[in-house]
Order: structure tokens, then C-alpha cells, then sequence
């Protein structure tokens, strides 16, 4: 398998997952709600690229800390990994940075900064299922406190996410992506993305799926929506074998319940508030 992390130069990047534990205390006490910017208006969306010593990968979702208010962007904890192979795709050996590392997000005037990466946290509490060791590939980068009111939640083109799915897609069903790959020299109407499920495997970790571009280096982080708009997976990997081609994305919802548990902050996914349209094509088009 081949991760979809672009590096710097022309390497070409694998699972090179990175994982971290939440790097900022939660503040207590209750929170306002955030105002987002507006559609027209916002420069951080999911779907912008994103940069981690020099690699580009592609955001999927915003979250906040549900206690302290706090603001994230996801992307792979592939995207965070340490210089390792590009053949690398257990999460709890692969090299990793570690929290506090600066990110480059586009759209912001300030660098994020890694807050979690499943690889590290992996690695610091010593897990050992390999389904989870092999798929859990997902990170968090807060967002500056300046760079929040640039912000909004909806995914480009597609509208949503109307919320988190715990299911997962079922073989067969519709899904949605939006990546933004470098490679794609900046034309947009190549980064929305339709296709079809072909399942779920490893103990509910991954979805494999056949898409209308399939994801290439750089979309790695990538969120996938399922036929109804709710965010169920992160662009893991492109298969080589047995389906080349196909994409694998880490399940979301599993991969926000390892964070919960071993950071014991309340991470939650932030719904757009652009309805969902999945009665459309790729490539800009409608029907």
C-alpha cells in the first residue's frame, strides 16, 4: 500500500502515519459557541492543504474541544510522520513528531500547532492490536486563536458534514471526498470526488473505496463522506493490491473514540453548515 502524503521534492509518501497525544490542557468551565466565518468568506475550510516539514496532505474536518473551546483542523497522522519509509504503515513503530510541532495550514496567518497524532499516542501507551496499530492514522491540529474567525466547517463542493456516521459505508453505497492535492497544479474541479464503497475491513478500522478521481499524493488526511453527508473515514492509503486503485480511509468515529480514551479530552466534530448535496458530479458538475 502507498500512502497519499506528498512530500517535498518528489518522494512520494506511504502510511507514514504520526500519531500524538493532545499537546494543550483543557480550560475549564463551559464554552461560548464559535461563529464561523461565512462560506464566501472563510480561507480555512476542510479540503485546504496542509504542510508538515514540507509534505503536503489535505485537511478533512474541523473539531473543537468540547471543554475549553478550542479549535482543530484533521488531517492523517501519516501526515505528521518522521522521516520514515514510504512503505511504513504501523502506526505503532513508524517514526512520528511528536506534539507542539508546527503546522502550516492554507488560509491561515499563523502556523497550527500538532495537538494529537494517533501514531504517537500509540506508541506512548504501548498498543498492540494490529488492526489498530495499521489503520488508526489520524491527527489534530489546533487552529491559532487569530486564525478562528477565518474558519468555517463545510466541506467544499459537497456541503455537510451533517454529523459523524458510526456505521460506516456499506459495500455498494455512495461516497464523497474532497482532496486537494499539489499535484493537481491548483484546477479544483479535479478535487471533489464520487465513488462507491467496497466495505469495511480490520475489525471496523478501514473503508475501502472505489472514487472518480481516486486520491493521490498529497489528499492524504482527506475526509470521506458517506451517502448521507456524515463524515465516516480520513484518506489513508492507495492500494497497489488486491484492488489497485482503491482508496483505504481510517474510521472516523473509531479513530475520535482512541482519542478520547487515551487523552481523555472530549474531541467532538464540528457539522457544516452548508447543507449536503451529493446529488451532484465530480468535476464541478451538477445533475
Amino acid at each position: 500500500m502507498r500512502s497519499l502524503r506528498r512530500r517535498p521534492v518528489t518522494a512520494l509518501a506511504t502510511f507514514a502515519l504520526a500519531a500524538a497525544g493532545l499537546a494543550l490542557a483543557a480550560a475549564p468551565g463551559a464554552q461560548a459557541q464559535t461563529t464561523w466565518a461565512s462560506p464566501a468568506d472563510a480561507t480555512i475550510t476542510p479540503g485546504v492543504q496542509m504542510f508538515t516539514e514540507g509534505a503536503q496532505c489535505t485537511a478533512n474536518f474541523i473539531f473543537e474541544d468540547v471543554s475549553s473551546g478550542a479549535t482543530f483542523i484533521g488531517y492523517a497522522a501519516h501526515c505528521a510522520g518522521d522521516g520514515g519509509a514510504a512503505t511504513d504503515t504501523d502506526g505503532c513503530v513508524a517514526p512520528s513528531l511528536a506534539p507542539g510541532h508546527p503546522v502550516e495550514i492554507a488560509g491561515a496567518d499563523h502556523p497550527g500547532e500538532l495537538a494529537y497524532s494517533s501514531w504517537h499516542t500509540m506508541q506512548s501507551v504501548g498498543e498492540q492490536d494490529p488492526d489498530t496499530c495499521l489503520y488508526n492514522d489520524f491527527a489534530l491540529v489546533e487552529i491559532h486563536p487569530d486564525d478562528v474567525a477565518k474558519v468555517n466547517p463545510s466541506v467544499p463542493h459537497w456541503g455537510g458534514p451533517t454529523s459523524l456516521g458510526t456505521d460506516g459505508p456499506a459495500a455498494g453505497t455512495t461516497v464523497h471526498s474532497y482532496g486537494n492535492s499539489s499535484l493537481r497544479f491548483g484546477i479544483t474541479l479535479l478535487s471533489p470526488k464520487t465513488g462507491l464503497s467496497l466495505g469495511t475491513a480490520g475489525s471496523g478500522w478501514t473503508h475501502q473505496t472505489y472514487t472518480l478521481t481516486p486520491g493521490i499524493p498529497g489528499d492524504s488526511g482527506s475526509g470521506l463522506l458517506d451517502a448521507d453527508g456524515r463524515a465516516v473515514g480520513v484518506l489513508s492509503t492507495l492500494a497497489l493490491a488486491p484492488l489497485a486503485g482503491s482508496n483505504n480511509y481510517s474510521d472516523l468515529a473509531s479513530a475520535l473514540d482512541y482519542l478520547r480514551a487515551h487523552t481523555g479530552r472530549d474531541i467532538a466534530l464540528v457539522e457544516g453548515d452548508v447543507a449536503f448535496d451529493g446529488a451532484q458530479l465530480p468535476l464541478g458538475l451538477g445533475l
